[in-house]
């Protein structure tokens, strides 16, 4: 493992340097990659000699300082933590994360916080007393101190959909929401809709702002002006949807496409729209987000966009158990995985 090295252009007057070289800027002085140059460091194979010696020596000119390496596995164990257990969206995170701690020889510890701090509290306690190869927060906000808490432990760390902005120095795992958002109300402008809602999630969730901005981005590209009354709150949940459809569909003038930003979100819609004596598809088209494995059995078929949870929980768990957390492929500290559009039959042209 690494960590960003620095300059050391005050040794000489005696001065403490606080300036940072990083591997970006150490790729392109030696004409290599990025990708490169983290080998080089993490002592990987598949780099020449005479690229090696001269990564080697511009690491050493610069002073970079290197993280010691992790020691072998002591533990076998990998933390998940999740809001909620019950939830198809921790599932699929769930079986990203075993299939790569199985292939470590590593168990996996399940925590759900319930979004209440004393979970929190009591889960940094036990982790603190039985130790771990690597933890995987995955749409669980902690406090500053709290991830503090975890670096003091140095336990890799990886963030999968970061609630808020990332911390800086904090790896995550995301995908591309805002293309997402984007992708989904175009499909629906494609097919001739102008009167477009969204269902949104929580304002204080970086994927949610994402996928809003996606919409507003289609729209406000085909000319076609976003009205308030068409943006609906929301949780991800299907209550939310539920709610946020009805209400739609008693407007004077009732939308004929809906992008929810979240499958479960869509389904809830589906039961409003029902209730209402319309049909998903015929009289309202409906367009999810995540492609969760119900998207595909609901009736009708759900057109949505599939965010790869389980190969991001899967890259997280490589990150942790394989050491890379301190330089990410591509020296970021986030990555994000592409988002596709899934056509089915939820979607048609106006009525």
């Amino acid at each position: 493992m690494v960590e960003t090295g620095r300059r050391n252009t005050a040794a000489a007057a005696g001065g403490a340097d606080t300036s940072r070289v990083t591997i970006a800027e150490i790729a392109r002085e030696a004409g290599v990659s990025t990708p490169t140059v983290s080998k080089v460091l993490n002592g990987r194979s598949q780099v020449s000699a005479a690229t090696r010696e001269k990564v080697e020596a511009l690491l050493e000119s610069h002073n970079y300082l290197r993280r010691r390496a992790r020691p072998a596995r002591s533990v076998g164990l990998v933390d998940l933590v999740v809001n909620e257990l019950d939830s198809p969206w921790s599932v699929e995170v769930l079986h990203g994360v075993e299939e790569v701690a199985t292939e470590h020889g590593a168990g996996v510890v399940v925590t759900a916080v319930h979004r209440r701090p004393t979970d929190v509290l009591r889960w940094l306690d036990n982790l603190a007393q039985r130790g771990s190869d690597g933890v995987i927060l995955a749409v669980t906000a902690l406090a500053p101190g709290q991830f503090r808490k975890i670096q003091e432990l140095r336990t890799p760390l990886v963030v999968v959909d970061p609630v808020g902005d990332p911390e800086p120095d904090i790896p995550s795992v995301g995908a591309t929401n805002w293309h997402g958002g984007l992708a989904a109300t175009r499909h629906l402008l494609d097919l001739g809709h102008r009167r477009i809602a969204i269902l949104t999630g929580p304002d204080d969730v970086l994927c949610s702002r994402a996928r809003l901005d996606g919409y507003r981005a289609a729209l406000e590209s085909a000319g076609v002006t976003v009205d308030p009354c068409l943006v609906r709150p929301g949780d991800f949940h299907h209550e939310t949807g539920y709610h946020a459809m009805r209400e739609l569909l008693d407007l004077p003038e009732p939308p004929t496409a809906v992008f929810a930003c979240s499958d479960l979100q869509a389904l809830g819609a589906y039961e409003a729209v029902r209730q209402a004596g319309r049909q998903v598809g015929r009289d309202v088209s409906v367009v999810g987000f995540d492609d969760l494995p119900t998207a595909a059995w609901a009736s009708p078929p759900l057109t949505t966009v599939r965010q790869p949870l389980g190969e991001m929980a899967a890259m997280a768990a490589r990150l942790v158990l394989e050491g890379m957390t301190a330089v990410l492929p591509g020296g970021t500290q986030r990555l994000e995985l592409a988002t596709h559009l899934i056509r089915r039959e939820s979607t048609a042209p106006p009525p």
